[in-house]
């Protein structure tokens, strides 16, 4: 992968980060720096951490289906894609009563936002990434990525409210780039792969 699509595809896997810490926001309702960033680190760490995991454990069997690999990869990110964008359409209120300055909230917030992290780094395994610096890269622009775009996602919450979270559909958006990645994926190794 080139260093925009590693870019492009943490933007898509921040997207539910952003669409979460939206809501969050609202809740929150005042600027609190101290629970703010401890969201975002969790987020951002958990982000980071979900595609080493996927790597680590799909690279010890990635040589047993090299000859499919990359349908795999693109089944994963359409799959993800498509879910990101079906979600997207679903109403519910974004203004739903919760803590979500609690650390058990935050740490369940994170682990749920990452699951997407998690099968993209199985599909890493299946593009070539053999050694572990190699995926500390992506790994680390991933969750660089999700921790500010969390930041983002919660000041916006405070400030605008319930109607920014229905208008930037960023669940939507992330659907969309994390599709257009795995489309590119199959369409290189079918045709331009020698």
């Amino acid at each position: 992968m080139t260093g925009l699509e590693i870019w492009l595809l943490a933007i898509g896997l921040a997207m539910d980060c952003l669409a979460v810490s939206i809501a969050s926001g609202i809740i929150l309702r005042r600027i609190q720096w101290r629970p703010m960033l401890i969201m975002a680190f969790f987020f951002g760490l958990f982000q980071a951490i979900m595609p080493l995991l996927g790597w680590l454990g799909a690279s010890t069997f990635s040589h047993l289906i090299e000859s499919v690999d990359h349908w795999i990869a693109f089944a994963i990110l359409a799959f993800l894609g498509g879910r990101m964008i079906k979600e997207s359409f679903k109403e519910e209120d974004c203004c739903q009563r919760f803590n979500p300055a609690s650390l058990k909230v935050v740490i369940t917030m994170a682990v749920a936002t990452s699951i997407d992290a998690l099968a993209v780094g199985v599909s890493f395994a299946f593009l070539g990434i053999k050694s572990c610096s190699s995926i500390l890269y992506p790994a680390g622009i991933i969750g660089f990525v999700s921790f500010f775009m969390s930041l983002i996602g919660l000041i916006f919450g405070i400030r605008f409210g319930c109607g920014i979270a229905r208008k930037l559909r960023a669940e939507l958006w992330g659907g969309i780039i994390l599709i257009l990645i795995g489309t590119k994926i199959l369409i290189e190794h079918l045709f331009f792969n020698n």
